[in-house]
């Protein structure tokens, strides 16, 4: 399989984008011919530069308004052509992409759009160049790959091919089981790109939301299934418009494509596995049992802090660690530990980031397995020396910095805390408040990261993703899409926010980054849980009575429901599967939270009616910007 990604796609000069497009491992690139008019060098300079950084020019695009042109535009246009072919050859390419003719002077006719192309192609034969011809989902008279394909195929002509591109057939919803019946050696090359599922001008969707296959809401699998049947085995490139990629980092969003087309050739082979497509060898997406641990980085003082809040949840010092400054917490299935070590990585991310949830461990069906599939999906590895009586954990580096460590039941990993933890037995143990498991965990980021880190999770992990839902904050919108195993063991919602004046724009700032925010326990009676919280000291974040009379006006709701409710500051949401509960701590630091859930029936949400109001409630408790800590 050979990669290729538009010079279009990434921000930069043209010398900025083939360093990062080369880093992250792509074959090729598709030079769009803005990229080579707007750098200063000549045409070898700029294939020599190419060339230099281990790539090929796989395409150069685009060539416009070709095809059904009157006299004397026909002229003109083969004239132009024949410039555009010596260009080419000055860079080192062969391959031109046509796209379908949006001129209103361009006359329709399938047979009057071959005799062009088969006259093109024997101008392009002279050079050694190959064209393809690409269906616009918004051209003129050919907006469809039948279309563009009968127009080859009647062009009968050795140097003219079709191009393929997942985005101009799935937006308008053609089928593309019809690829199948094409031939494999005619179709010249092919352009991935998904997006999101809206409603509105094709041009200007496609030039402002594309993003990468598997980010969006196109059935890009379906697409390139009937492409790689035909037995196509050529570059596949992404061609991607977005405006958030151009203003964003040529490194990272380079690395997502090249992702992007690993996972999405995995999940082909996987269901097309005898038509021979070669994908990197890995194991196939992870099962996530659920979260093993939370990892704190904190020093001496605000450990004593973060402490002690945990015992107003219910929380016991469990365990110390046998060689490091390291202590667990423990309730139900929880496991909570402080890291107050004065090296190491989680040293430095105090130092960066504050008092922090570092890293995050996952119980998994392979923890092998999970580094494997992950370090083939161009994640990077963890590794930090082992100390006297600890496990090698296998481990990768999250988006963010952040770091995830994995367990699974297949070897000692699944003794971990009988072997790195000497017991402790506390006499402070508060009463345990019934909290049983980690229910989901936030992740706050600006927005313009947040399919990076969709991409992460989906391509990794066995998990879906939800849709995507607009948190209003009295300061702007944050973004937020949940990701989820089928059985609701493993959940992470990531909230990406657009401004620093929003809760989570004001942690990202003062956290120094993307992070966890807050992290979401479950308890089965959430009011017996409150009770409890109450009696260990636990201090709820105040919910206005307005929301409670509303509460009321929207759900008829019974008094003694809604009297508890009111006195334990517990949120309230339904749906036609069932109901949902929600209590949350006070800001711990810079915006850090702990919620506590009861989900009740097959409600499989996270509140986000309750999310505006819950918002509200914590900016009145934080102190003022400028302000220092009490």
């Amino acid at each position: 399989m050979k990669t290729a990604i538009a010079t279009v796609s990434i921000s930069g000069d043209l010398s900025e984008k083939l360093a990062a497009i080369a880093a992250a491992g792509f074959d090729g690139i598709e030079i769009f011919e803005n990229d080579f008019l707007a750098f200063d060098g000549s045409p070898r300079d700029v294939g020599r530069m190419v060339r230099d950084h281990g790539l090929e020019i796989s395409l150069f695009q685009p060539f416009r308004d070709f095809e059904g042109m009157p006299e004397p535009q026909r002229a003109r246009t083969l004239e132009r052509a024949e410039r555009k072919f010596e260009l080419m050859t000055e860079l080192g390419t062969d391959l031109v992409l046509v796209c379908s003719n949006c001129s209103p002077l361009s006359l329709g006719g399938v047979d009057r759009a071959a005799e062009d192309f088969r006259e093109l192609g024997d101008r392009a034969a002279r050079h050694g160049i190959r064209v393809g011809f690409e269906a616009l989902a918004w051209g003129r008279h050919v907006n469809d790959h039948r279309d563009a394909w009968e127009i080859v195929r009647r062009a009968d002509h050795p140097n003219i091919g079709l191009i393929l591109d997942s985005f101009h057939t799935l937006a308008r919803k053609i089928d593309p089981a019809s690829i199948r019946s094409i031939p494999g050696d005619r179709i010249f090359f092919v352009q991935l790109a998904d997006a999101p599922r809206i409603d509105m001008d094709l041009l200007y969707w496609s030039r402002h939301f594309r993003n990468m296959p598997g980010e969006g809401d196109l059935d890009v699998v379906s697409f390139m299934r009937a492409v790689a049947a035909t037995g196509y085995d050529g570059v596949l490139s992404l061609e991607i418009f977005n405006d958030q990629f151009r203003g964003g980092s040529p490194k990272s969003i380079s690395v997502d494509g090249h992702r992007s087309l690993v996972y999405l050739m995995d999940r082909v082979r996987r269901l097309e596995p005898d038509i021979g497509i070669t994908v990197p060898d890995m194991p196939d997406r992870i099962a996530v049992n659920g979260v093993e641990f939370i990892e704190f980085a904190a020093d001496e003082e605000e450990a004593e802090v973060l402490g002690a809040m945990l015992r107003t949840l219910g929380f016991g010092k469990a365990g110390r660690h046998v060689s490091k400054d390291v202590e667990l917490w423990r309730q139900g299935g929880i496991n909570i530990v402080i890291n107050t070590e004065r090296e190491g990585f989680a040293h430095s991310s105090y130092i960066v980031h504050g008092t922090t949830v570092c890293d995050i461990g996952l119980n998994v069906a392979d923890a092998s397995a999970t580094v494997a599939r992950a370090r083939a999906l161009s994640a990077e590895p963890f590794e930090q020396s082992s100390g006297p009586g600890e496990l090698t954990i296998p481990a990768i580096r999250g988006v963010g910095g952040g770091v995830m460590h994995f367990i699974d039941s297949n070897s000692d990993l699944a003794r971990v805390w009988e072997i790195e933890f000497r017991p402790l037995a506390d006499e402070n143990t508060p009463p345990n408040t019934g909290l049983s498991r980690i229910d989901h965990i936030a992740q706050t980021m600006n927005y313009e990261e947040m399919l990076t880190w969709l991409l992460f999770y989906t391509s990794i992990f066995k998990t879906t993703k939800t849709p995507m839902v607009d948190v209003v904050d009295p300061a702007g919108l944050v973004r937020s899409q949940a990701i989820e195993t089928e059985n609701g063991k493993f959940r992470i919602t990531l909230n990406g926010a657009e401004n620093r004046r929003t809760l989570a724009g004001r942690f990202i700032a003062e956290s120094f980054g993307s992070a966890v925010q807050h992290v979401a326990f479950a308890t089965n009676d959430i009011f017996a849980t409150a009770d409890t919280l109450a009696k260990n000291g636990f201090e709820p974040l105040v919910i206005p009575q307005n929301y409670y009379d509303d509460l009321d006006a929207r759900f008829g709701l019974e008094e003694v429901l809604l009297d508890d409710l009111r006195m334990r500051n517990i949120l309230y949401d339904r749906d036609d599967h069932g109901e949902f509960f929600q209590l949350y701590s006070r800001n711990y630091g810079e915006g850090f939270f702990f919620e506590i859930v009861e989900r009740q029936g097959a409600y499989n949400g996270y509140g986000a009616a309750n999310a505006q109001f819950r918002i509200a409630a914590q900016k009145r408790t934080m102190r003022p910007k400028g302000m220092p800590r009490a």
